[in-house]
């Protein structure tokens, strides 16, 4: 039996237990209660370190990009975070089956390795003398690759934790995450101090700038929680009522586990919160992509700028997210997770609509650094490249505001600040309560079956919106502007909206389902 000694630990992180429920009756000693746990927040930091792996350079994408291969435009950008998510989307299923059948250790370990090796790539993309842009490509779709043990670590939690414990266990989980994605910015925003000079170890040719110092605080990052993964998580799974479960993952039987309850799977509301996941991720991603360019455009900043301003910004909207988070575990016990989840739908529609462009006023237009800079007898695209090559002692980056290149700039209204940071912040809770919600009612659609195979198809999912969300939103924007961008993005919400209507009834617990735990 747990020791009460450490009931005050599970209280914040588990929700209530009081006696004469079911889950009060569990037998579960202290031992196996507190491996249960150190091994669940091992995981916790994993997927806190996932999503710095993401965040910590996604500021300074754009401009590094800019810097190491002229050739690159938005259009490259979008490819280029996509994919991350392009290599997320292949890996997932993979380790999420190697999980059903081997120990969890192996596809993590394995996983994070590839992500470490790829942050080291990363620093080098400057060393070629051609295609450096093909080569940050590759790189960070091997630290997505990598980043396909989120699967793994889902299908972990939902396995180790009770029905009642899950929802707390999963907004803990999107906590970490939403942790790493404030975390990210920031320490991208304390290297931008740096600056894109930075020093240079002449014997390896690795530079350490503003570009490159966050990758390789990630890949140290990487190699201690491979260290902790190898000495502290162990394997352990419960049923929805919090009984230990036979694991084929363990390495040790024991004769007070009990078989995993039978039932047919409702596939409709599995594939169904796919979409939604794939939805919420879709919206999300093209916001975070579209923000640096958007705000170059709109307010003139230069490349330094912009990844200092965009990372607070983005940072601000991480710690909006963990106190989402916070709120959702207590709320989802009073309304339930499906209200949330429409609540939150609801919330990043409004955020999108305040978006769209109004008012008489227009954005500047980079033709007018172009004027006065003019260079006789030369095209657009060499009167661009001079400018880059040009020395800088003014430590002017090059020509501000909305390039001349996109028509849109000289019709479409500028967005003011204030309204894209209203937008922000209503966009900022909305992602987080549709995110876990989504997953949570995933892993409870799903009961106590192992789900590596399930929850590494709704990584997949949320990784393919990731890869189209950058692609359509930086092709949409640059040829037809955020008007147009963010009115389709405002249709796509209010059918999700509707989809989540059509199943609403249909997205309830397994165990609830079959009639073995009261909802």
């Amino acid at each position: 039996m747990a020791s009460p000694g450490i009931e005050a630990e599970q209280e914040p992180l588990l929700g209530d237990r009081t006696p004469g429920s079911r889950e009060w009756d569990i037998i579960e000693t202290e031992e196996h209660y507190k491996s249960r746990w150190i091994s669940i927040r091992i995981l916790y930091l994993t997927m806190f370190l996932s999503s710095v792996g993401f965040s910590i350079v996604i500021m300074s994408i754009w401009p590094y990009l800019q810097k190491i291969d002229q050739t690159a435009d938005a259009s490259f950008l979008g490819w280029v975070i996509a994919s991350f998510s392009l290599g997320q989307m292949v890996a997932s299923p993979i380790f999420g089956l190697w999980s059903n059948y081997r120990p969890r250790k192996e596809p993590l370990t394995v996983s994070i390795f590839i992500s470490v090796a790829a942050n080291c790539l990363y620093a080098y993309v400057h060393v070629p003398a051609s295609h450096n842009k093909y080569y940050m490509l590759v790189a960070r779709g091997l630290v997505g690759f990598g980043a396909g043990n989120v699967a793994v670590i889902r299908s972990y939690i939902a396995g180790a934790t009770s029905l009642q414990e899950r929802t707390s266990s999963m907004a803990n989980t999107s906590a970490c995450q939403a942790l790493g994605f404030i975390l990210g910015p920031v320490f991208q925003a304390c290297f931008a101090l740096i600056g894109e000079k930075g020093v240079t170890w002449d014997t390896i040719k690795l530079q350490i700038n503003m570009y490159t110092a966050p990758v390789l605080l990630g890949a140290f990052l990487g190699v201690l929680n491979i260290i902790l993964i190898l000495i502290l998580l162990r394997e352990h799974r419960v049923d929805d009522s919090g009984r230990q479960c036979k694991n084929v993952n363990f390495e040790e039987a024991s004769t007070d586990e009990v078989q995993v309850p039978q039932g047919n799977i409702d596939q409709v509301a599995v594939v169904a919160t796919n979409v939604l996941f794939f939805v919420v991720l879709f919206i999300f991603a093209l916001f975070e992509t579209i923000v640096t360019p958007l705000t170059m455009d709109m307010y003139a900043w230069t490349r330094e700028q912009a990844v200092l301003y965009d990372g607070v910004i983005l940072a601000a909207l991480g710690v909006e997210a963990v106190i989402i988070f916070m709120g959702i575990k207590l709320l989802s016990k009073k309304i339930g997770e499906r209200a949330i989840l429409l609540g939150g739908l609801i919330v990043v529609w409004v955020g999108f609509f305040i978006l769209l462009p109004w008012g008489n006023q227009f954005p500047k237009i980079q033709w007018e650094d172009l004027r006065n800079n003019s260079i006789p007898n030369t095209t657009f695209g060499e009167i661009i490249i001079t400018l880059w090559k040009s020395p800088r002692e003014d430590h002017n980056e090059g020509p501000t505001g909305c390039p001349i290149e996109q028509a849109w700039c000289f019709y479409t209204p500028m967005i003011h600040l204030a309204q894209f940071l209203t937008s922000a912040v209503l966009i900022g809770i909305g992602y987080p309560s549709c995110n876990v919600m989504s997953y949570t009612l995933y892993s409870k659609i799903l009961g106590p079956k192992p789900q590596g195979v399930y929850m590494g198809w709704l990584t997949a999912s949320g990784s393919a919106a990731r890869i189209l969300g950058p692609v359509f939103i930086s092709q949409l924007y640059t040829s037809w502007g955020p008007r147009w961008a963010f009115s389709l993005v405002c249709g796509i919400v209010v059918l999700t909206i509707l989809l989540l209507v059509a199943v609403y009834k249909r997205l309830i617990a397994f165990s609830v389902r079959h009639g073995r735990i009261q909802e």
